[in-house]
């Protein structure tokens, strides 16, 4: 499967290379975590490469098909690498992985063992974006809602005072559509980003008072 030209605009790419995909309904974020219960052989045997190389995957939010089977996917992913991992009483591998940098999906290969292969551009992180004094509200809540999701995201280092991250937090954390995940992590502006999350998350806390 070959893609158009999918680049970030405003950001250099850094490398062109073939990762691992692992195609998920959800949107990963930089800096942002993912807990995973992992069963499938093709990602057992991707993540137990992964962990004694120390090397990344990729993560793609899923379009159509299956997590389980082929799949179709957004041409924009996030870079992730574990940082923790258990095996269950069930024999389920669970892992935390962490999102690092984005990067333009060019083309896929699909392995016999069902695994996807994608050759990438990842680009420069996003620079920091101090934030601006009207979200400082937004930054506050951030703080609270952070604390009280625990031990998920008590080892992150947490940069309340920066646009690009207050941003990317909300984005993964609040219950908008997928879609609406993937725009704003295909975003290269922070603050617009803050300003496409503000009503949603306005919208949100009505219907929550209600």
């Amino acid at each position: 499967m070959i893609f158009g030209d999918s680049t970030l605009q405003g950001f250099a790419p850094l490398a062109q290379e073939k990762i691992p995909l692992f195609p998920l309904s959800t949107v990963l974020f930089p800096d942002g975590p993912l807990p995973l219960r992992v069963f499938e052989p093709r990602y057992l045997d991707m993540l137990s490469h992964c962990m004694k190389s120390g090397s990344d995957f990729g993560v793609v939010m899923l379009r159509s098909g299956l997590e389980t089977g082929e799949a179709g996917t957004a041409t924009v992913g996030t870079r992730a690498r574990v940082v923790d991992w258990y095996q269950g009483s069930d024999g389920i591998l669970g892992i935390t992985a962490v999102g690092g940098e984005r990067f333009s999906l060019q083309a896929t290969s699909r392995q016999p063992d069902g695994l996807y292969v994608g050759e990438v551009v990842t680009q420069e992180a996003e620079p920091s974006c101090a934030l601006p004094d009207e979200y400082q509200a937004m930054a506050a809540l951030l703080e609270v809602i952070v604390d009280d999701l625990g031990k998920l995201y008590e080892s992150l280092n947490k940069q309340y005072d920066d646009a690009t991250w207050v941003g990317c937090r909300f984005a993964e954390i609040l219950p908008i559509s997928l879609e609406d995940k993937q725009q704003c992590l295909e975003m290269n502006d922070a603050v617009e980003r803050l300003r496409f999350i503000r009503p949603q998350l306005q919208s949100i806390r009505q219907e929550v008072s209600q």
